[in-house]
């Protein structure tokens, strides 16, 4: 018996037209359609079987443009199924590690050990004591034991052993504050940028900490002082598609891996300006934590330009002519970190800038290039929109090229300028020790914005803003601020360039 034939179409049809449309556009792209708009793509599938219905039926074409209508204006008033919204990503809490007074090293530990060194000379130990001198660090960074040894101890099981140090009483004292068992945790992000040891540093807490079995962890390296930024970003992407999850960042740098004993000067800087330092985020995606978290993860932004070789061989890990493994610090880095930050806050800009900002510099573009070219371009002040910054802590003249570009003044610089002071350049776990700092001086209020950015090799510029949802008050005796800060701010001293 043969098939019933299928009514024919009129090719002119309004109904005709409408199938093909949705047959040829939507169908295509629904395969990939993320998870978080999955009930968005199920009414748009309801929307095309009744219209399919309606097209098999030969209704006439006005109840086709009510289904139409009744589709855009639930669409627009956000109504049921349309008024979904990813998951808020809320900042529970965070933890940066303090290390022992026996870690401190003061420079002239640090440059009489570094004379009885025998593979640096004269000129070496020289180099980095003027560096040093100019660095803004104070006498009481901390260096993890194997460097205060002679000869250093740079072996894998002197990297597995700081690790180790830094990373477990951090998990300890984050899980303490927020009350949770390590097996409660969903998802697990360690960032470390020069030691990837195998099994992984992530494999080393999962097993330290006897966790779930389907914990999803990650370790993320080589990516420099913005992994702490990549870090959030992963972390906020695994939330929109792990519902009623929980999330720990943990961001380090192990500098006994990272340690130089030869004599270049472009790889002698990173023994004197990069110290102890590591941090845990707590975040989730839970309903319930709306009330008792710190903060609200606003957005992120990444950028990068590692398709330039010039920029991308910047900061390069390699062997000297001596066949000592280091860390190059070439002389475009400042001019290549300079053009990067540019594109990067430009974005920004477009995203968090008041609208009136925004047009009075575009007025100010179109007047230079068409009207008077002599006019300066208005640069709008991100303070309009942001109250706190969290900048990275390269040093002082890099933290003031920063603030000068976004138009900050010394207050807003603070806590980069003492936690470089205080701790030295941590890597991608200094931002947290800024927003520690101001959470001591309990400036940060209920409804204040916080911008912390981060930037690493590649390079990378790495960003995300965070909003806080609740009184933050007491911090000042429970972070590792605790014994000095009412010693900060002290007085800026000028910076120096080094020679």
């Amino acid at each position: 018996m043969d098939p019933l034939p299928l009514p024919e179409l009129k090719q002119d049809s309004v109904s005709n037209t409408i199938g093909i449309f949705l047959s040829t556009v939507l169908s295509k792209h629904l395969y990939s359609i993320p998870l978080e708009l999955l009930p968005f793509s199920t009414l748009i599938l309801a929307f095309m079987s009744l219209e399919g219905l309606f097209v098999f039926h030969k209704w006439e074409p006005i109840f086709h443009v009510l289904l139409l209508f009744s589709f855009l204006l639930l669409f627009l008033l956000g109504i049921g199924p349309f008024a979904f919204k990813p998951s808020s990503v809320y900042l529970v809490d965070f933890s940066c590690f303090k290390p022992p007074n026996c870690c401190k090293v003061p420079f002239s530990h640090f440059t009489e050990h570094a004379s009885m060194i025998e593979s640096f000379d004269s000129e070496s130990v020289e180099f980095m004591a003027k560096i040093l001198a100019s660095s803004g660090l104070s006498e009481d960074t901390y260096l993890p034991p194997a460097l205060h040894c002679i000869p250093p101890k740079t072996h894998q099981r002197e990297y597995v052993k700081e690790a180790e140090m830094v990373l477990f009483p951090l998990m300890d004292d984050l899980l303490s504050k927020a009350k949770l068992s390590p097996r409660d945790i969903d998802i697990l992000i360690i960032n470390c940028s020069g030691f990837c040891p195998s099994p992984s540093l992530s494999s080393i807490i999962v097993n330290k900490y006897s966790m779930r079995s389907d914990v999803k962890s990650y370790s993320l390296s080589g990516m420099g002082c913005s992994a702490g930024a990549i870090g959030i970003d992963l972390a906020q992407n695994l939330l929109k598609t792990n519902r009623n999850s929980i999330a720990i960042v943990l961001s380090t740098e192990i500098l006994s891996a990272g340690w130089y004993s030869g004599r270049e000067r472009s790889m002698l800087l990173l023994n004197c300006l990069f110290r102890m330092g590591s941090a845990a985020v707590l975040l989730t995606n839970k309903k319930e934590a709306s009330k008792s978290s710190k903060y609200k993860l606003l957005r992120t932004l990444r950028t990068q330009t590692a398709f330039e070789d010039k920029a991308y061989l910047t900061v390069i890990r390699e062997e000297d002519t001596r066949g000592k493994l280091g860390v190059t610090i070439n002389k475009d880095l400042l001019q290549a970190a300079g053009e990067i930050l540019r594109s990067h806050i430009t974005i920004l800009g477009s995203q968090i800038l008041p609208f009136k900002a925004k047009l009075r510099h575009a007025i100010s573009i179109i007047r230079m290039k068409f009207i008077k070219k002599s006019e300066t371009i208005y640069m709008p002040s991100f303070k309009t929109a942001i109250q706190h910054f969290c900048l990275p802590t390269s040093g002082r003249a890099v933290i003031r090229e920063i603030a000068k570009g976004l138009k900050l003044d010394e207050r807003d610089i603070e806590a980069a300028l003492m936690t470089l002071h205080r701790f030295g350049n941590q890597s991608s776990s200094s931002m947290w020790y800024e927003l520690a700092y101001m959470e001591a001086k309990e400036r940060v209020k209920e409804g204040d914005k916080v911008w912390l950015l981060g930037m690493g090799t590649g390079p990378k510029c790495n960003s995300f803003g965070l909003e806080c949802v609740r009184p933050i008050v007491g911090e000042s005796k429970k972070n590792p601020w605790s014994d000095c800060i009412n010693l900060y701010p002290i007085e800026a001293v000028p910076s120096k360039s080094p020679a």
